[in-house]
């Protein structure tokens, strides 16, 4: 198996040191390099020319968010932004330059070592040329004047992602347009304390309200919910939020399949459920209920997704509607309400 070359990046001794030694327990990773800042990481990406860069966010001389943007424009290659929870809320800044992920600095227990050892293959594998979320944003075209009518459309816009889905969420909810009529529930696999940071994120973004729900909280027109890491989300028959418990053996973290599940389960034929970007099978299910119950599906096509693992499987399995790229589905979902409020209005 090829050999996968990593440049650690962290100001502290210790973090690097942590980090290394977990990496070093798998012989397909190899660190060829470690740097204390971000002038020194933007530097050995240039001379070590690695497969792969960790690199944390607050850092002196030159933080992780500028070398991260350096990086990208000049010797463009796979970042994972290892940081703490107190930086949540800048880390996803890092997406918006160019990094693929982010996860929280990775602890000594085998699980915790395990999961940062895959992150690190999984996202040493991706070819990384040009940063797809600035060049849709260009491409973007929604409907100048969307007509939402004024009834109730009674609908909900349902997306699951995972790896690459933080930069491919943000292509969609800075589009949508305000005045938006519907709930858009939202299940995207990430690690634990970091959903906070997101949704203040793409609340910067976006014309709709963004946040992590509470238990019992009412579903509201023009608002987004994000299922926070630490538990799962599903829809009541009563149109509320549902937080359940995540369990040991639970693989994914938040479910996409169970939030998706729920909602053919409440919505039926007015559900838009949307697969983007993400490795494995989840939401591939849950994508075949929301057609089984007559409700309208789309994915994310291969060139722009990040992973093309969630997306693909839902292809294959015969549930979707569409297939498009990042930067064409919120007019989708635009064309769609538009014509469900042309035709209530018409009854």
């Amino acid at each position: 198996m090829k050999e996968i070359r990593t440049l650690v990046v962290d100001d502290s001794p210790f973090a690097r040191e942590l980090i290394i030694d977990i990496l070093s327990t798998d012989k397909q990773i190899k660190v060829v390099g470690e740097a204390a800042n971000g002038l020194e990481a933007t530097q050995k990406v240039r001379d070590l020319k690695p497969d792969i860069v960790t690199i944390d966010i607050e850092m002196p001389v030159m933080n992780g968010i500028d070398a991260i943007e350096e990086i990208m424009a000049v010797n463009a290659v796979p970042i994972l932004v290892v940081t703490t929870h107190g930086d949540a809320k800048t880390a996803y800044d890092a997406i918006s330059r160019g990094a693929l992920d982010l996860v929280v600095k990775p602890d000594v227990s085998m699980a915790g070592a395990r999961e940062f050892i895959e992150k690190i293959k999984l996202l040493s594998r991706i070819k990384v040329i040009t940063h797809i979320g600035r060049r849709a944003l260009r491409e973007v075209k929604l409907i100048e004047k969307p007509s939402f009518g004024g009834g109730e459309t009674d609908r909900i816009v349902a997306i699951a992602a995972s790896t690459g889905g933080p930069e491919a969420l943000s292509i969609i909810l800075s589009t949508l347009p305000a005045g938006f009529p519907c709930p858009v529930v939202i299940a995207q696999h990430i690690s634990d304390g970091f959903v906070a940071g997101m949704a203040e994120w793409l609340r910067k973004l976006s014309k709709l309200s963004v946040k992590s729900p509470a238990e019992g909280e009412p579903l509201l027109p023009g608002t987004v919910y994000i299922a926070p890491s630490e538990r799962h989300m599903e829809i009541t028959g009563s149109k509320t939020i549902m937080l359940a418990e995540r369990q040991e053996k639970d693989i994914y973290h938040p479910s996409c399949d169970r939030l998706l599940f729920s909602v053919a389960r409440v919505f039926g034929s007015r559900g838009i459920g949307v697969i983007l970007t993400g490795m494995g099978s989840d939401g591939a299910r849950g994508m075949e209920k929301i057609k089984k119950a007559g409700g309208t599906t789309i994915a994310q096509d291969e060139k722009t997704s990040i992973v093309f693992g969630m997306p693909k499987i839902a292809i294959e399995s015969g549930c979707i509607d569409k297939v498009l790229p990042i930067e064409e589905i919120s007019s989708e979902i635009v064309r769609i309400m538009s014509g469900a409020a042309a035709v209530l209005n018409r009854r």
